[in-house]
């Protein structure tokens, strides 16, 4: 189980070392290193120096100004092309990583519309949807909910909570953000509370699934029911194999 790979693909090759199946949980793209600002899209198109920036800019929730500061970068280039051409030489060699078979969903820096160039036989890609792995019902929920941060695969709370619903039982729960509780929500890397979502919560709370997993952080059961699970087996989420990013 892994996630939040942000372009190391190094780790991502080694990570079904000895497993019978490899789940991803999505945010393969770097777009920026915010532990080495040398690092991503960001710093390859505008140098280090404006990474610097930035992530301080963001950092200290200064979204408005990081935005008027971002057009200024952007100004007189055609931000989409430039971007989708650098997400595009990170996925050819991130799909090329996954070994066989791989379960994996979106997180909110990917770019779904491009996954189907890259996923090979054996990597299985899921949003919204139940797979059976080693006779366990998983779901997937991919994506994140919107936030100021404007990431490419931010959706409505409506839409979030239709992939919840259709999902309906599953023995294992795996989505990129967590459920909407603060002792899950809080980011200790970029030093925020991310959003969470009140649909996964309920659905948790509802068909109480034996275990969950979310990108980046660890799931208590006592914090999301109050109680252990019916096999009182604990949720956690793999370490990512990658530096984190946004």
């Amino acid at each position: 189980m892994v996630s939040d790979v942000h372009g190391n693909t190094e780790a991502l090759a080694r990570a079904g070392d000895g497993a019978d199946a490899l789940v991803c949980l999505g945010d393969l793209v770097l777009f920026l290193d915010y532990a080495d600002h040398s690092r991503g899209i960001f710093p390859d198109l505008f140098g280090e120096a404006n990474a610097d920036r930035i992530v301080a800019l963001r950092t200290a929730r200064r979204y408005d100004e990081a935005r008027a500061f971002g057009r200024e970068l952007w100004a007189g280039r055609d931000r989409n092309a430039e971007i989708l051409s650098a997400v595009r030489r990170q996925y050819a060699e991130l799909f090329a990583a996954f070994p066989t078979p791989t379960y994996a969903t979106y997180g909110n820096v990917d770019v779904p519309h491009l996954w189907p160039e890259y996923a090979r036989p054996g990597t299985t890609v899921l949003d919204g949807e139940r797979v059976e792995i080693g006779g366990r019902v998983f779901g997937f929920v991919g994506g994140g909910l919107r936030t100021p941060m404007n990431t490419p695969y931010e959706i409505s709370d409506e839409e979030y909570a239709a992939k919840v619903e259709a999902l309906g039982p599953v023995d294992v729960l795996c989505s990129h953000i967590p459920p909407e509780v603060p002792e899950l929500t809080y980011d200790t890397v970029a030093r925020r509370f991310e959003r969470g979502s009140r649909a996964l919560l309920e659905a948790i709370r509802t068909t109480r699934p034996d275990t969950r997993f979310s990108a980046m952080f660890t799931s208590r059961w006592s914090a999301v029911c109050g109680s252990a699970p019916p096999s009182a087996s604990t949720s956690v989420t793999s370490p990512p194999p990658g530096s984190p990013g946004r």
